[in-house]
This record gives structure tokens, sequence and C-alpha cells, in this order.
């Protein structure tokens, strides 16, 4: 399957179609930390995959993408409103809004990262995932530019968000990658239980 790099410049790349279809075992990790039933936003959220999880699981969300033909499938789904936008090229629409829970996975442009700091609610988790430097061994992204440096994620939220987890490294599945990922809250700490 060939898809447009969201974040990562234009070329296109081939990804493992199982990505675009199973919630990120990071994201279903750290997914019930959300306020139940809360709004959440799950940017650059390509064909769903995060948004149907999310309302299926109760939450009220707001899936994102610049790609009008993605959202398409969306149109219409119980629990899910769509924002069809191009954050990189124009402005950020969600100045005065506040979300429970934000989610963002296989993208990066940094300059989004302090507006999605200040989306967040107070208690709100935000749950990121994306590639690092030392991806470029197993194909796209492989462009230092829209790689995460090590560590660069805790740098972001450093004296501003309250870290839950972190991890970063080589991983197997579901296809050989180095990631970067965090789960991080505004104010709240981890429900146990």
């Amino acid at each position: 399957m060939i898809l447009q790099e969201r974040g990562f410049g234009s070329k296109s790349y081939s990804m493992n179609p199982h990505l675009l279809t199973n919630p990120s075992p990071w994201v279903q990790r750290f997914a019930a930390q959300i306020t139940t039933g809360g709004e959440v936003l799950d940017l650059a959220c390509g064909q769903g995959r995060h948004s149907r999880y999310l309302a299926k699981l109760g939450y009220r969300v707001e899936a994102l993408d610049r790609d009008e033909a993605a959202l398409a499938s969306l149109q219409d789904m119980p629990g899910i409103v769509t924002c069809h936008a191009d954050v990189e090229n124009g402005p950020w629409p969600y100045h005065a809004r506040k979300f429970d829970g934000i989610i963002v996975t296989n993208y990066l442009h940094r300059p989004l990262l302090p507006l999605l700091i200040n989306a967040l609610d107070e208690g709100g988790v935000l749950i990121y995932e994306t590639f690092m430097l030392g991806n470029e061994r197993f194909g796209k992204p492989s462009n230092p530019l829209f790689l995460l440096r090590p560590g660069e994620l805790l740098e972001v939220v450093r004296r501003r968000l309250h870290v839950v987890a972190f991890e970063e490294g080589e991983v197997e599945l579901p296809h050989p990658a180095v990631v970067q990922r965090i789960c991080v809250t505004r104010g709240a700490t981890l429900k146990i239980g």
C-alpha cells in the first residue's frame, strides 16, 4: 500500500497495512487513562484506526487529517466528528479548545508540539508514538529532519507535563522500526486499576 508521508516531506513510502487497521498497542495500553467519555483529538488520523477504536470505547473523537478521502470513511460514524485541515500549511484549528486526550502516531511536525500541549485539558492525556533516528535502516521515513532525536519527546514535555511512560528504541512488530513513544498527563497522574 502506498501512502503519502505526512510530516515527513512529500515522498511516498510503502507501509504495512496492519498499521492502518489495528490500533497501536501503545495507544491501547494508555487509552483508558483518558477521562471516561472524554473528548479526544486524533491528529493526522489517516484511515481512522485510533478514532474508530476510541469511539468504540465511548470517547467523543475529533478526527483530523488533511486527506479528505481518508476522512470520508469516518463520516457518519457514531462518536466521531471529522476535521479536514492541513495543520502544516494552514492555521491550527484548536486555539480555544481543550481535549481530554490527544493521540498522535506515525506523524511528526515539530511546530505542532507546543500547540498540542496547550490543547491538553487539566488531567488530559497525550499519547504520542512516532519514528526516531535509526529508522533509516528500515526504510521511510529516513530523513533526519523528520525523525525524533533521542529523548526529544521528553525534552518537549519537561516541566510542563507529568510523564507516565516513555520508551525509545527498535521494535520488531508490527514491522521493524525505530520509534519513540510517550504517554503524559497534565496535572493528574496515572489511574491505577
